[in-house]
């Protein structure tokens, strides 16, 4: 059984790490920091074996050195040049395996155009999305097009069901406010809110999500939605599916 536990980084970045039960061989994602990585790991006792990254942003690769230095663990990550710590470039249809479970990349454009998910199939499937898919949310533009995000996007939402989704960063009140306004009449939404709401109270994490969740609550996922279409049309076009998306990601920008 593989556990997934998230690491605070910075003010709102999770740091994901992997373990396999009855094992002191771990992998990470996204390590901006190596920092909190280390302490992490010298504190439990565990040995860095493998990190996966998911685009070249600081705050996702800025820990790379330190740690290819301490523990020289395979670095997997994609085909970008900036990056320059990557050991095993991948990209659209390679696979890796990770403390024995098989992770499939998949190319997701449009927070950046490196941008990679791994997604591992199984009881649960597991994604590491980094900053395409956030819960109740997406990740900006800087780099693609809203039509590379909105195809990237819709590949995800066609993810099994129980997928459960760890994204980078904890985003989920801000973009749970921001849903309330862009698909005002959704009381599944209405519930999770208050489910984040009483965690972060807690100091716990809203994330895991899950592709199910996302799909009734997220309304960039709900662009064809008619609800969501007329929302989005006071805002800006919205006759169809990606003009609506466009229109949700630029109010999002200002909101």
């Amino acid at each position: 059984m593989m556990s997934v536990i998230p690491i605070p980084a910075f003010s709102d970045n999770y740091i994901w790490l992997l373990l396999q039960d009855n094992s002191t061989e771990v992998a990470v994602v996204d390590p901006g920091d190596a920092h909190p990585v280390i302490d992490y790991l010298e504190r439990e006792g565990l040995r860095l074996s493998t990190v996966l990254v998911t685009h070249h942003h600081h705050d996702h690769t800025g820990g790379l050195a330190e740690l290819a230095k301490r523990y020289s663990p395979r670095i997997i990550g994609p085909e970008n040049p900036q990056i320059k710590e990557i050991d095993e470039r991948v990209g659209e249809g390679d696979s890796c395996r990770v403390l024995g479970r098989r992770f499939e990349v998949m190319a997701v454009p449009g927070h950046t155009l490196d941008h990679i998910a791994f997604f591992a199939a199984g009881t649960p499937s597991l994604l590491f999305c980094g900053d395409t898919l956030f819960c109740g949310g997406c990740g900006r533009l800087f780099e693609g097009s809203p039509e590379q995000m909105y195809r990237s996007l819709t590949r995800l939402a066609k993810l099994p069901e129980e997928t459960m989704v760890f994204a980078a960063h904890e985003y989920t009140l801000a973009n749970l406010r921001f849903a309330q306004a862009a698909d005002p009449d959704n009381a599944a939404r209405d519930r999770h809110l208050l489910e984040c709401q009483r965690a972060r109270e807690s100091n716990r994490a809203t994330l895991p999500t899950t592709i199910a969740r996302e799909r009734q609550i997220n309304p960039f996922l709900r662009v064809e939605d008619k609800r969501v279409q007329a929302t989005a049309a006071t805002q800006g076009e919205s006759d169809t599916p990606l003009a609506t998306f466009t229109t949700l990601r630029a109010w999002k920008d200002n909101f």
